[in-house]
């Protein structure tokens, strides 16, 4: 009978949203009456699985379901609300790398005062010391404060430090992403050779195609909830078509919003319009329809690059708004209005440009999809049979 590594019976986390302390005892009372003392919200709501020794189990969901809460309530980090954890070995998180460093001290101070945060002795540090050093690659680096380190040098010493020994449980927070290609590819050899001494592993990330190489087993969470369990391959493929429909969902909304920062753009350079039509400048009417033209173009567009087509129509429905506001200000300052028309020009110009680049990118995409199809299209009839069989 396998060994239990981890029991997480009926685990549920809250956590008080409330920003501001009453200010007085009658507005204490008035909040207690009124059932307004506290703003709760249910990161997690009765999770509940066990794991054997050797499992590695992914942990997915969008943004928000919990996934990162219920890594730290097993970790120790936070104590459930209700319910509790039971962990057999030890435990090394790995969430948030370098979280625990002084900025003041140098890596080499940082690796004792962090080393000691996860438990490990001084003996235990000096002896696994240049082993760190040298994973880190930081080298001549290691005496400067840890306040001149980029992100990725502060996270390559964090994951250093934290996997300098081979745990029973081991909890991976999007920790895999850390570093340039070189160090993400040696850490991830690091965490499989943890993996051969039958470790548990834990692990959280967007990849789906990271968790099927890491894990044999997945669940999802959604609003705090566990809606499936099981193993790798099955739940992969609720996830997928999960997250697809969300992504749509989000695609659709994209549109929506970039649709509408068209419309007020629009309504801008007709309005810019209407204040040029007294000033008689063939000039700003010249600029503005060139503009006008743009958004014209990024309707096109609305569907493949929505953000692109959104941020493009506000910069030009801003700088319209500007110019407007100048030419009706011009008899004090006629200098105003050249200085906008110049800003509106290069604006459009600009967005001419990143236009022409997502035309020449869908082209191009369009033109890699026909070669893949020709080549991929089968020469006879029995090579059609099979591929639809497959």
């Amino acid at each position: 009978m396998a060994k239990k590594a981890l029991v997480v019976d009926h685990v549920s986390m809250k956590f008080n949203l409330n920003r501001e302390r009453p200010g007085s005892l009658k507005e204490l009372f008035s909040r207690i009456r009124h059932g307004r003392l506290r703003d709760e919200f249910w990161a997690l709501k009765d999770i509940s699985f066990s794991l054997d020794k050797g499992d590695r189990i992914g942990i997915l969901g969008l943004n928000g379901s919990g996934k990162s809460t219920l890594l730290k309530v097993i970790a120790g980090v936070f104590k459930p609300t209700e319910g509790s954890v039971k962990r057999y070995g030890k435990v090394v998180p790995l969430l948030e790398l370098g979280a625990g460093f002084e900025k003041q001290y140098t890596g080499r101070e940082n690796i004792y005062l962090y080393g000691t945060v996860l438990g490990y002795d001084k003996a235990f540090l000096d002896q696994h010391y240049d082993q760190i050093v040298e994973f880190s690659g930081l080298g001549k680096f290691i005496d400067v404060p840890i306040m001149n380190y980029s992100s990725g040098m502060r996270s390559k010493l964090g994951f250093s430090i934290a996997t300098a020994v081979n745990p029973e449980i081991l909890i991976l927070d999007e920790v895999l992403s850390v570093g340039d290609v070189r160090f993400r590819r040696k850490s991830m050899r690091k965490i499989k050779s943890m993996m051969e001494n039958e470790t548990t592993v834990l692990f959280v990330s967007h990849s789906i195609q990271q968790v099927k190489r890491i894990c044999n087993k997945a669940m999802i969470l959604q609003n705090g909830k566990m809606i499936a369990i099981g193993e790798i391959e099955e739940i992969a493929n609720i996830y997928e078509e999960m997250y697809g429909l969300e992504k749509a969902r989000q695609a659709r909304k994209a549109r929506r919003e970039a649709r509408k920062a068209r419309r007020i753009a629009s309504g801008q350079i007709e309005e810019a319009k209407l204040a040029v039509e007294e000033t008689k400048s063939d000039s700003c009417r010249i600029v503005l329809d060139e503009a006008a033209d743009v958004l014209q173009t990024a309707a096109g567009y609305i569907s493949g690059n929505p953000k692109a087509v959104e941020e493009t129509a506000r910069l030009l429905g801003e700088a319209a708004r500007i110019l407007a506001g100048a030419v009706n200000e011009k008899a004090d300052d006629p200098k105003s209005v050249e200085e906008a028309l110049k800003a509106l020009k290069e604006t459009a110009d600009c967005a001419a440009a990143k236009l022409k680049e997502m035309e020449t990118a869908i082209n191009t995409a369009g033109e890699v999809l026909m070669t893949q199809t020709k080549q991929e299209t089968p020469n006879n009839s029995d090579e059609k049979k099979e591929n639809i069989n497959l």
